[in-house]
């Protein structure tokens, strides 16, 4: 379904609401599906994303999928809360190929989680085949991608910083087959999240997570499973992460590290002054590599046997009384 022009703006709601419920091959139903097309050439329904995105259906009807012509776009996005089911979708070949770009800074927005080039507060967000970054480098926290959405996935993407690169901020979060690049801090937040089959890529020294649980019994954490961390040129002096608050929880299973990576693997939030390490709960499972000197690491990190890594499998970490599954999802 597409749409052009004033006419097509006018009715779009009208349509989204008529559209009818899809039902499974088991039985389940499933809110209605719109699409509409982003290019800054002028040929599709809108000519930004953040246009597309402000006519999306509102709360409590369907999905709308921005399918996003090749191209580079210069702009900052917000979804806003009362827009759930928002899916940004690359049209290129590859995730290179649909770039959404912008350079803010903390400084200059007034503050780090102001700074985003996208950010999402709807759920069930979605995002695949497309870069999201934010250009501005080293100097200041600079955020690509702010996902504060409960079951949210992000597919075959590149997400692109220095500092902060991405906030998974709160809720269920799955990141999978994604490049995820940066120095300092830059994955970062309190979500319930699973990092699947990612390259996570150190371009600096620095922290590769500074995850912010807040209560000992809290369920969020940051999962990494069967990822490889890998880095630019000369780039040492790299940790696995640092407790942004003192419950922070990180786990590591089956992942490559290389050689970039302190034999300590983590590190203090202020070394001298904080003493979070005491009670952040840092483990690790069959990691592999020259990153990987388990008889070196910090005396806090844990060890996992098989059976206590199974319960930080994707569809044990992010199950719930809603029953969603991250092995469903399309």
């Amino acid at each position: 379904m597409r749409f052009s022009g004033i006419f097509g703006l006018l009715l779009l709601p009208v349509l989204i609401a008529l559209n009818p419920v899809r039902v499974s091959a088991t039985g389940a139903r499933h809110p209605a599906e719109t699409r509409v097309t982003v290019s800054a050439g002028g040929k599709g329904d809108f000519q930004t994303i953040q246009q597309a995105v402000d006519h999306a259906p509102p709360e409590g009807n369907g999905r709308l999928i921005i399918a996003i012509e090749p191209g580079l776009y210069r702009e900052r996005v917000v979804i806003p809360q009362d827009r759930p089911r928002v899916t940004l979708l690359g049209l290129g070949a590859n995730p290179s190929d649909t770039i959404i770009t912008y350079d803010m800074s903390a400084a200059a927005a007034g503050g780090t989680f102001f700074s985003s080039t996208v950010d999402v507060q709807g759920t069930q967000f979605e995002t695949a085949n497309l870069t999201i970054q934010n250009s501005f480098g080293p100097g200041s926290q600079a955020v690509a991608l702010s996902v504060h959405s409960d079951r949210a996935v992000v597919r075959d993407c590149r997400l692109l910083g220095w500092q902060d690169t991405l906030y998974a901020a709160s809720g269920r979060q799955l990141y999978k087959d994604t490049y995820i690049e940066g120095a300092v801090d830059f994955i970062f937040g309190n979500a319930r999240a699973v990092f699947e089959a990612c390259e996570i890529r150190s371009i600096g020294s620095g922290y590769i997570t500074a995850q912010s649980r807040v209560a000992p019994a809290g369920a969020t954490g940051f999962v990494f499973t069967h990822c490889r961390l890998t880095a630019g040129e000369k780039v040492t002096r790299v940790y696995l992460g640092r407790p942004w608050r003192p419950y922070a929880r990180v786990v590591f299973l089956f992942t490559e590290m290389g050689a970039h990576i302190e034999p300590e693997g983590w590190i203090e939030w202020h070394p001298g002054e904080t003493h979070s390490l005491d009670s952040a709960w840092y483990a690790e499972y069959e990691s592999s590599g020259p990153g990987a000197r388990a008889l070196r690491r910090d005396p806090h990190t844990k060890f996992l046997t098989a059976r206590q890594a199974e319960a930080f499998a994707a569809a044990h970490f992010l199950a719930a009384p809603d029953s969603w599954r991250p092995t469903d999802l399309r």
